[in-house]
């Protein structure tokens, strides 16, 4: 039978492992956050501080996958108690991920403006594509920090809308690199700037997942929006 002092040392290392995973998504979204000025910028320094975030990043990466290691370890938890410990580790490897095309994101608009990104159409597309990814991740995050679905739905659906975003971004890009060849490499660099922003979106669409399988003890990777809300209304 659990006593009361150990399952109140249990709920102090879930709340720990799930504080750990909130240090770690406020710092992968001001790293997204820069990483969508420099589109606009370049700004050496603030590439410099997007490279410092993902440090720190990996270290909380590293540090909340001991920490549950050691929770399912030393607790072995049960039921929803296991979802959630799970979930944290599955969260968790979306936003390192998150990071690394952040970063992706910084170093490709540092390089197209060294590459004649003057030549290139304005980006209002690519810009427009970064807030629907980034609102995708903050509602997606607030879901999973709160364990309240509201929203996880709408995270999925807009994860289409999304993916339509790039395929219109490389039609356009590849049309003007093909009208004019000297804007191929800039024009390379934007379309993996378009292909990292799509990736968030991804990356956000599971955290959202992660959230319902948490709460509910439903696996939806694979589900369509449609199952997700039936799911929801259960």
């Amino acid at each position: 039978m659990t006593t009361d002092h150990t399952s109140k040392d249990f709920d102090h290392a879930l709340d720990r492992a799930r504080e750990l995973v909130s240090l770690m998504a406020a710092r992968v979204e001001r790293q997204l956050a820069e990483a969508i000025e420099t589109l606009q910028s370049g700004s050496p320094a603030l590439i410099t501080q997007i490279l410092r975030h993902e440090a720190e990043v990996n270290a909380l990466e590293r540090a909340i996958d001991e920490f549950s290691g050691q929770i399912i370890a030393r607790r072995h938890p049960a039921a929803r108690d296991l979802r959630l410990v799970m979930s944290l580790l599955g969260a968790t490897t979306d936003l390192e991920r998150v990071g690394d095309e952040a970063k992706k994101i910084a170093l490709q608009a540092r390089k197209a403006r060294g590459e004649g990104g003057a030549r290139l159409p304005r980006q209002t597309q690519v810009r427009r594509m970064s807030l629907v990814v980034a609102g995708m991740l903050r509602r997606a995050l607030d879901a999973f920090e709160r364990l309240d679905l509201a929203g996880t739905a709408e995270v999925v659906r807009r994860d289409a809308d999304v993916n339509d975003a790039y395929s219109a971004i490389l039609r356009q890009l590849i049309t003007y690199m093909i009208e004019d060849p000297r804007s191929i490499s800039a024009g390379l660099d934007l379309v993996f700037v378009a292909k990292a922003l799509e990736r968030i979106g991804d990356h956000a669409k599971n955290i959202a997942e992660q959230a319902i399988y948490a709460v509910k003890g439903a696996d939806v990777r694979h589900a369509t929006v449609a199952e997700i809300e039936q799911e929801l209304r259960r």
